[in-house]
């Protein structure tokens, strides 16, 4: 790996005139919380001010239509791992890159793209990078999890998604709180759009929600760390006083087939739907009554904030960037992670007070808005990519 310093005035400046040249680099195209954001983020990026290139160490997923159609640029890097002859040969072509595009600024979203692009970028002389967390636990393996810390060192700049985030990596990252950046997730205009009465009936019907039943629903990749488990063993308690209750389980995983044999034990065979994965679709939280998030771990959920800008209540762990989100009593009700007897409570207390729900509901809708609608949130981003072109200014 090149050896670089840190600092943001160390690296040359491009004073030439016109848009700020971004890279945008990402670990794969596949549909996940980061790569969703990464995507999102880069479809409304502000064209007149940034010209955006994307790089990936895997190019093929269903996201690459998307890159495609926005007509963004894409460049493979094919690393096999991260140290190693063929990792140096491709941070020699990266670095190439960099110089040839004359890129200002290179933005990373994960480990990988952390622990590759940040030495190889300062070493190229890019005037801006920023590193990336946007996680809570961390599960990568000790090398690369020392990597990554090395990775926050050298970049000029490191994202968190949420203060919770941000305080984590100030606290056990040892990144000085002036190289902080904290920029949440966003939502769209259509998360905050009313579905109309025909829509809604007919995805209900699809989702197996009969007639008169209330809906707690969980929109989340069915994986252990999101732990529907204990959703399901909240359910069991709560079936004997809601039996009209139909929980609904939005995504597609690896614990599918346990938790399907878990609600089977537990006799909720009639009150479960695992709905499977769906194309993303914000608005699906208005068919809910009350959303729920039990996760073990999170950054910043855009499944939470989704369904406070569909109006809905939240009941969900108190874990990483979820506190950030839901204001205890004002937009939702927060438990600690793995309790299905607190978790059942919340849900008992919700189902039985239609007006809070519907002024959670309305507290949640008004500040996802304020906090973390796509415009205020982009605004942020672009005003920390843009310090560049105040560098270029200064430089004269």
């Amino acid at each position: 790996m090149p050896v670089v310093t840190t600092g943001l005035t160390d690296a040359p400046i491009n004073t030439a005139s016109g848009p700020i040249r971004v890279l945008s680099f990402i670990d794969n195209m596949d549909v996940g919380g980061t790569e969703m954001n990464a995507i999102r983020t880069a479809e409304r990026l502000d064209r007149t001010r940034f010209d955006l290139t994307v790089a990936t160490l895997r190019g093929d997923g269903p996201l690459r239509a998307r890159y495609e159609a926005a007509g963004i640029p894409i460049h493979e890097f094919s690393l096999g791992r991260l140290v190693g002859a063929r990792s140096m040969r491709e941070g020699f072509r990266f670095a190439a890159l960099l110089r040839d595009l004359r890129i200002d600024v290179v933005h990373g979203h994960d480990v990988y793209t952390n622990v590759f692009a940040t030495p190889w970028a300062r070493w190229a002389g890019v005037p801006l990078v920023i590193a990336s967390r946007r996680w809570w636990q961390d599960v990568n393996r000790p090398v690369h999890r020392v990597m990554n810390r090395m990775s926050y060192r050298l970049a000029h700049r490191v994202l968190a998604n949420s203060p919770s985030v941000g305080e984590l990596l100030v606290r056990d990252e040892g990144v000085a709180r002036q190289r902080l950046l904290v920029i949440p997730n966003f939502v769209d205009e259509d998360a905050f759009e009313t579905m109309d009465a025909a829509t809604a009936a007919a995805t209900r019907r699809q989702l197996g929600v009969l007639a008169g039943e209330l809906v707690v629903g969980i929109v989340a990749n069915l994986r252990p760390v999101k732990d529907h488990a204990t959703l399901l063993r909240a359910a069991a308690r709560l079936t004997q006083v809601w039996p009209n209750v139909r929980y609904v389980l939005i995504g597609e995983g690896g614990t599918r087939a346990a938790l399907e044999t878990q609600a089977a034990a537990l006799g909720l065979a009639n009150h479960v739907t695992l709905a499977g994965g769906r194309a993303h679709q914000p608005g699906v939280q208005q068919l809910f009554d009350i959303a729920v998030l039990c996760s073990t771990g999170e950054g910043f959920p855009n499944t939470v904030v989704e369904a406070m800008a569909a109006g809905r209540p939240v009941v969900a762990t108190r874990v990483g960037g979820v506190q950030d989100a839901v204001v205890p009593e004002e937009t939702g009700l927060l438990v600690p992670p793995g309790d299905d007897a607190a978790l059942a409570h919340a849900i008992d207390t919700l189902l039985a007070d239609a007006p809070r729900r519907e002024a959670m509901g309305r507290a949640g809708r008004d500040r996802a808005r304020d906090l973390y609608h796509a415009p205020a949130v982009m605004r942020m981003l672009h005003d920390a990519y843009d310090t560049v072109r105040a560098s270029r200014r200064a430089a004269g």
